[in-house]
């Protein structure tokens, strides 16, 4: 998932090779760019769900900091429309307490235990955006889809009904979903520019169903006209419940973040 991210966005940086345009674009816009860095963030998790051992239920897990990989990419289609791509994937070890009780067949369980386990959430993000200003302000608006995948693997170990044991205990799911973007760019001057983002996803029916939304603020700098460096402020929250079983995953992430940012 994460080689084929950076050959989408290698794809948008390539493409504006071919793209004519009779005005330059607004100061604070670029004809394409492609930022690489890392996100880093103390992960709150909260995770539940119905398994043949019982139900999971976790709580409110904090993470000690971890730095996750991110990759963006915007590609100008003319001056005032273009492509916006995001990425970041969440893959880390998971080994919360757990408590809780359900009902599976009829059956009454409860219990206390341990997993032992590896959370990985992948969030993709592509928009059409429109732009409107000309001068050194500029905002956005955009439409697009968004795609995410949770899987979480490991061995869950404790006392279930009385009885002490461990099991195996694996779940994945993906879907794709409708994205709101919107965005304001400023350039302070030929070398500074400053930036906001705010983006909304939205996914109802299915198997899944959920909300994931995110925001930035965040300045660049660029010490040469084709190499900048990015320093940003990014949150976001996930929530997202399965029907079948009404297993939910509800995560934030907020911290700061940092980008080498090519322009071309």
């Amino acid at each position: 998932m994460y080689r084929s991210a950076i050959h989408a966005a290698a794809a948008l940086a390539l493409v504006a090779a071919h793209v004519h345009a009779s005005a330059e674009p607004a100061p604070p816009l670029d004809r394409a760019s492609l930022s690489l860095g890392a996100f880093s963030t103390e992960p709150r998790i909260d995770y539940q769900g119905d398994t043949n051992y019982g139900r999971i239920a976790t709580g409110s897990y904090l993470r000690e900091h971890v730095s996750l990989p991110r990759l963006k990419a915007q590609l100008l289609l003319g001056d005032t429309q273009g492509l916006d791509f995001d990425y970041y994937r969440y893959d880390k070890t998971y080994n919360p307490a757990l408590s809780g009780s359900t009902n599976i067949n009829g059956l009454p369980l409860t219990g206390n235990g341990k997993l032992n386990a590896k959370l990985k959430l992948d969030l993709a993000k592509l928009a059409y955006k429109w732009w409107i200003g000309s001068d050194n302000n500029v905002v956005g608006v955009g439409v697009g889809a968004a795609y995410y995948r949770a899987r979480l693997d490991g061995t869950a170990s404790g006392v279930l009904n009385g009885v002490a044991g461990n099991a195996a205990y694996n779940e994945s799911e993906h879907a794709y979903a409708p994205l709101l973007e919107l965005g304001w760019r400023h350039a302070v001057s030929d070398t500074v520019r400053v930036y906001a983002d705010a983006s909304g996803i939205k996914k109802n029916g299915g198997t899944i169903r959920g909300h994931i939304y995110s925001g930035a603020l965040g300045v660049e700098w660029y010490p040469t006209p084709a190499v900048g460096v990015v320093a940003e402020y990014s949150a976001s929250k996930t929530s997202l419940n399965r029907n079948r079983d009404n297993t939910d995953l509800n995560m934030r992430l907020n911290g700061p973040a940092a980008y080498v940012k090519f322009r071309f």
